[in-house]
């Protein structure tokens, strides 16, 4: 087996450093990745790629892609982490969102939506966590209730991102009652400007990133907004998450930091401390292991193959990564860590947050016991 890029990979990567390097400021490659997820510069920055072509590069060249391959894709988020994630939130337009409107949107929704995503002008957030269902979907409460050619939805989600600044919301919600529950989930493409969405930002420690409320009262969506058959979205969710869980390499945004930080230890000597060389080695192997664990789901998903365990696997392994990273900066720097807006202070907050984002760490590993050692539930 070759693990090699080839010599046009390593051209793009290349290039495409170059390209960061001219268009991104050094203080803004020090942002936390959705420390700064809509400003004006991030948008500049995804027209600018978009012009390139390398804002949604792995795309159909129908819906505004170039037919590169994934591995083009996942070299360019590789980059675009690293440097502090310049995107802002439009990562996940493109990662996910996008997609899955490729897969299973109507030719009216992708008209309407893929275009613009392609572009880099349009701004998303997704209605998925409720307060009483947080990374168990299925057990959401948000209802949709069909009434003509319009659904009524009712309900709140909670922890959104980017909720304050988007256009649109990709919203789940129950559209049946009884039955299964994975069975009873239907996908919607709310504009968020619809009468009775209701946006609150909701407090946290993590200052460098805002979670807002969603409050749906009586909003009435036209039945042209649902994407796929009603409630047959979880199939839909299942693939994008998939995709979301390892589509954001978090391990090159922690192999940066890594790497800066064992700079600051050898500048002041402090490896001669064999704990800190451990740590130190222990977090570069955290951070290849997330690598190649995501590289292999890529593969899969490259294949055809849909959503399995092998990417709950590779979600574990990023945040495992970025927690070894985060514990090795603050053993190296140490009251500094505490300094807001520091490297390492952000690391560490960025870490908590791979933690939750995509589905709890918990999660993800009873997800693990289930579909791949086939334990039973509560085992």
């Amino acid at each position: 087996m070759e693990f090699a890029w080839s010599e046009d990979e390593v051209e793009f990567r290349q290039t495409l450093r170059a390209f960061i390097r001219e268009h991104v400021r050094d203080e803004d490659q020090l942002l936390v990745p959705g420390e700064d997820p809509y400003s004006d510069s991030s948008i500049e920055f995804c027209r600018k790629l978009a012009a390139k072509g390398w804002l949604v590069p792995h795309w159909p060249k129908e819906y505004g892609g170039s037919d590169a391959s994934s591995w083009i894709f996942a070299i360019t988020s590789e980059e675009l982490w690293a440097a502090g994630e310049p995107r802002g939130s439009q990562y996940m337009n493109v990662n996910w969102i996008g997609p899955a409107i490729i897969a299973a949107g109507t030719p009216e929704q992708k008209a309407q939506h893929l275009g613009r995503i392609a572009s880099g002008d349009v701004l998303w957030c997704q209605g998925f966590s409720e307060l009483d269902a947080g990374s168990d979907l299925v057990a959401m409460q948000t209802f949709a209730k069909k009434d003509g050619d319009h659904y009524v939805v009712n309900g709140q989600k909670i922890w959104t991102s980017y909720a304050s600044k988007a256009e649109y919301c990709f919203l789940l919600a129950k559209t049946r009652q009884d039955g299964d529950p994975q069975h009873s989930i239907s996908i919607f493409l709310v504009p968020m400007n619809t009468p009775g969405v209701r946006v609150e930002v909701v407090p946290t420690m993590l200052d460098i990133h805002t979670v807002h409320r969603l409050t749906f009262e009586n909003v009435r969506v036209p039945a042209s907004c649902r994407m796929g058959a009603e409630n047959a979205g979880w199939p839909i969710v299942r693939d994008a998450l998939s995709d979301e869980r390892v589509g954001t390499p978090r391990y090159a945004r922690a192999e940066e930091v890594l790497n800066r930080v064992v700079e600051i230890a050898a500048e002041r000597g402090l490896f001669a401390d064999g704990r800190l060389q451990r740590m130190a080695s222990h977090a570069s192997a955290a951070c290849r292991a997330a690598r190649l664990l995501s590289y292999q789901v890529r593969q899969s998903r490259s294949k055809g193959a849909g959503a399995g365990p092998e990417a709950y696997i590779g979600r574990v392994a990023i945040v495992r990564a970025e927690r070894e990273v985060a514990e090795f900066a603050v053993e190296v720097v140490g009251e500094e860590s505490l300094l807001g807006g520091s490297l390492v202070d952000g690391e560490f907050r960025t870490a908590m947050i791979a933690g939750l984002g995509g589905g709890s760490y918990e999660m993800q590993l009873n997800l693990i016991a289930r579909l791949w050692l086939r334990l039973p539930k509560g085992a």
